[in-house]
Order: C-alpha cells, then sequence, then structure tokens
C-alpha cells in the first residue's frame, strides 16, 4: 500500500472516532489489532481498544479529536492530535465529573497491514490531563 492509501486508512479511523461510530472504527482495525495505551499496556483487539476508547469519550460529551498532522513511511503513520472536551459524563481514571475542561495532545504510531490498522501506539502525558481534570497546579 502507499503512504498516501495509509494515510487515508487513519483519517477514516479518526474520522470515525470523532463521530463515534465505533462499528466503523473496529471495521478499519486488523484482526490481528494491538492498541498500546502505553509503551506496556497492550490492549488486544479492536473490541477491547473500542471498549477503553467509548468509556473515555462518554465522559466527555460533544468533545472534539482532531488530526493536526500525519507523516508517513512505508507502512507506519505517525498521527498528531489534539483532543479537546468538556468533563461532564462519567468518571475519567476514577476522576468523578465536574464540569472541567480538557485539552491535551497525543501522538499515535499506527501500522497498516493489508489495509487496516494492525497496531496503534499512543503516546500522551497523563499526569497533565489528571492536573487538568482536578484543577491541581502543575508542577514546577
Amino acid at each position: 500500500m502507499s503512504t498516501e492509501v495509509n494515510k487515508q486508512v487513519v483519517c477514516r479511523f479518526y474520522e470515525a472516532l470523532q463521530n463515534e461510530d465505533y462499528a466503523a472504527a473496529a471495521a478499519l482495525c486488523h484482526p490481528d489489532f494491538v492498541f498500546y495505551l502505553q509503551m506496556d499496556t497492550p490492549i488486544h483487539g479492536a473490541d477491547g481498544f473500542i471498549a477503553s476508547e467509548k468509556k473515555n469519550f462518554d465522559a466527555f460529551p460533544g468533545f472534539s479529536f482532531r488530526i493536526e498532522q500525519l507523516i508517513a513511511e512505508g507502512d507506519r503513520v505517525a498521527a498528531y492530535l489534539v483532543f479537546d472536551g468538556v468533563h461532564t459524563g462519567g468518571p475519567v481514571d476514577g476522576i468523578a465529573p465536574a464540569g472541567r475542561h480538557l485539552r491535551f495532545s497525543l501522538l499515535m504510531l499506527l501500522t497498516i497491514a493489508e489495509g487496516k490498522i494492525i497496531e496503534k501506539r499512543a503516546h500522551f502525558d497523563r499526569s497533565d490531563i489528571r492536573r487538568q481534570l482536578t484543577g491541581e497546579p502543575a508542577l514546577p
């Protein structure tokens, strides 16, 4: 597959997540899909990934999850995204909703096989998210 085709797969995937069309997002995942929420915490299969994402997105009704930049080489696509939402839904990491605004960036590295996403690695600052949701001051 070309890098442009791989980028299109990633764009459709994130568009489906933004629209909360989890069936469409899952359909873009390879049968051997693995999601690494952080480096050593794999979630195997699209179903586990979708359940994890849905729980997080449900906590932020009306959220925005935009691709800011895509870079592709070979079978890999790097996606720089920005999440923006207000925490009025369910809890996140044990933090009850308090109507706090959350905005943070993520870097995803996705691997494409047979026209589908076979691996997705997420990198983001979990402590920044916690700080924003609890109102704790930032560390110096």
